[in-house]
């Protein structure tokens, strides 16, 4: 493909790439089957059971914002392309065709969920089978088919690079069009989660540089999205490339996203990857010292990760999120306050609107602990909320 592609102008390499780009979102996979997930164990559904989590009313549901599924207590919904813990309970849920899973009930059950209240906050009904008529069902069904579709791209995105076609995509976020760079986006993104070779490949063939102008630059916010996964897809579990990102200045290139219009939705993405980029070096120190877990201790000694957050004041800009409504993304911002603690916890103290607005999360999280226990449900996902938000200003007194 190389040798063809040197023999055509850049113009009609463009045009190839999105000829070849529409081919990966049509064409069914080289299996033509429903992915199976090696990791899941199906139990059987609680198809009375509702989440009490906030919904995501925004539109990122993409499948490519996470690559691993975190179940906790609360039903959630399992993202084309997720891979989900085993033990993990997973159900459809017949009012949105979508897969949702969460953690196993405990012993003694105490995790159903029985909140009358979240339910109809939430705008959701009990799932009753024998409720529905055959036409809602025959609409659950399509969507849950969709899903499937949206899970053959994924693997669809992986044989057309490896086939050869990873120099086209690099190139095609040079694209002055805004569809086909968004497209190039999420396909090297795609192709990039859990898979080694095509990081050292992408990341050789500069786009790692090409993702940071992107999201650097005035672009679209679908096609800074798409940007933000790929970039994500390249630097978790890839050590060099995450020395290459702070070396090129990529963590500034996230930063200036809270400065700019409309990037709102990006944030606690953004967020998010600094969490789980410093949380898999500390996973990693803590575990049991093989030869080969040695070696990439020694790789991720060479990321300077915390410095530059220190150094840039990200301590400031992850505790200001905690001022958004949204109950799912103060569940994140908390654990990175939490992660960012033992090297934050002197900024944090001297930021009086944090400690302000930790108190008023309190008081919030107070009454809807109490309300859930009133209601049977002794371990819920807000006491959870308010244990992490009471750790916190513990650890700041």
């Amino acid at each position: 493909m190389s040798h063809w592609a040197g023999l055509l102008s850049a113009a009609a390499k463009v045009n190839l790439l999105l000829l070849l780009v529409s081919a990966v979102f049509s064409w069914p996979s080289q299996s033509d089957r429903v992915p199976e997930f090696a990791l899941t164990k199906i139990e059987e559904s609680d198809t009375k059971g509702d989440s009490g989590k906030e919904p995501v009313t925004e539109d990122d549901a993409d499948p490519e914002d996470l690559e691993v599924f975190y179940p906790t207590r609360q039903w959630q919904t399992i993202r084309p392309g997720q891979a989900v813990p085993a033990g993990s309970h997973v159900r459809l849920n017949l009012q949105t065709g979508e897969r949702e899973a969460k953690l196993p009930d405990s012993e003694h059950g105490k995790s159903e969920v029985t909140d009358e209240r979240r339910r109809k906050r939430l705008g959701k009904v009990d799932v009753d089978s024998n409720s529905f008529t055959s036409q809602e069902l025959k609409k659950a069904l399509a969507k849950m088919k969709e899903s499937e579709k949206a899970e053959r791209k994924v693997d669809n995105a992986k044989d057309f690079l490896s086939m050869g076609g990873l120099r086209l995509v690099i190139e095609g976020l040079n694209s002055s069009e805004a569809a086909l760079k968004e497209h190039a986006a999420f396909v090297l993104g795609a192709a990039l989660s859990s898979n080694p070779k095509v990081q050292i490949e992408a990341i050789e063939g500069g786009a790692l540089q090409k993702l940071l102008v992107i999201l650097a630059t005035e672009q679209p916010l679908p096609v800074k999205k798409k940007a933000l996964f790929a970039l994500s897809s390249m630097l978790r579990h890839f050590p060099y490339a995450q020395q290459q990102f702070l070396k090129l200045g990529g963590l500034q290139v996230l930063r200036s996203l809270f400065r700019q219009k409309g990037m709102e939705p990006l944030h606690v993405r953004v967020v998010t990857l600094l969490y789980d980029l410093m949380v898999e070096k500390m996973v990693l120190e803590d575990s049991q010292h093989g030869d080969q877990t040695q070696e990439k201790i020694q790789q991720y000694q060479q990321v300077r990760l915390v410095p530059a957050v220190l150094e840039q004041d990200w301590c400031v800009v992850v505790s200001n999120l905690l001022a958004v409504p949204e109950h799912d993304t103060r569940e994140k911002v908390l654990k990175t306050v939490a992660v960012l603690m033992a090297f934050c916890r002197e900024r944090f103290r001297g930021d009086p609107a944090l400690g302000s607005t930790l108190g008023l999360l309190r008081s919030e999280y107070e009454e809807l602990a109490a309300q859930e226990q009133r209601e049977g449900d002794k371990d819920g996902y807000f006491k959870e909320l308010l244990g992490s938000i009471n750790t916190i200003i513990q650890e700041l007194r």
